[in-house]
């Protein structure tokens, strides 16, 4: 049975209490299970850097279920990745920049919240987006995943979750994008 890795990362703030990474991550694990042996890391809860190597080297997919902060990752995610992506392990030199990464069969999903609304990401240059994409933001973040290796499915994005007042929408869309693009996809199997 294939491997899917979910890696659930959000600080904690009065303001921002993690229900929706909460419920994001439990019904990931819940709607893969039978496709998949699922494992969790709830960065929050702690880690330890070994066990995680293990689990990078053992998944086929990883999903990275996380709000964005600030255009970027939380704090939290980020020491994540800076203390787990070891040099030599999950990447190496290369003749090309870039072109060392360790995880080249394994695939990366992620599945984000924004403050900001849809029609933000649909902007002109003249808007404080700039007319960039959600992808187009979330560039330096799957720079990281690529540099070692990781090929990168579909964004999953839920809008406006400050104020989201219904989540039952954004999941059937969730079920719908997992479906496309890690039950059916060839090229994950």
């Amino acid at each position: 049975m294939r491997k899917l890795l979910i890696i659930k990362g959000q600080d904690y703030f009065e303001r921002a209490q993690g229900e929706l990474n909460n419920t994001m991550s439990k019904y990931i694990g819940e709607f893969t299970t039978n496709e998949f042996e699922v494992v969790l890391t709830d960065i929050a809860k702690g880690y330890r850097v070994p066990e995680e190597i293990v689990k990078f080297k053992c998944a086929d997919v990883i999903i990275i279920q996380t709000p964005i902060y600030w255009f970027s990752l939380p704090g939290i995610l980020k020491k994540y990745i800076d203390d787990v992506f070891i040099p030599g392990i999950f990447f190496g030199k290369s003749k090309r920049f870039g072109q060392g990464g360790k995880f080249n069969k394994k695939k990366y999903m992620l599945s984000v919240s924004w403050g900001a609304r849809e029609s933000e990401f649909k902007g002109t240059k003249d808007d404080f987006l700039e007319g960039l994409s959600e992808e187009q933001v979330l560039f330096p973040i799957h720079k990281t995943f690529e540099y070692c290796g990781f090929n990168k499915l579909p964004t999953f994005s839920i809008y406006s979750s400050m104020n989201l007042q219904e989540l039952d929408p954004y999941i059937t869309k969730f079920q719908r994008h997992l479906q496309e693009h890690l039950f059916f996809s060839e090229e994950i199997k």
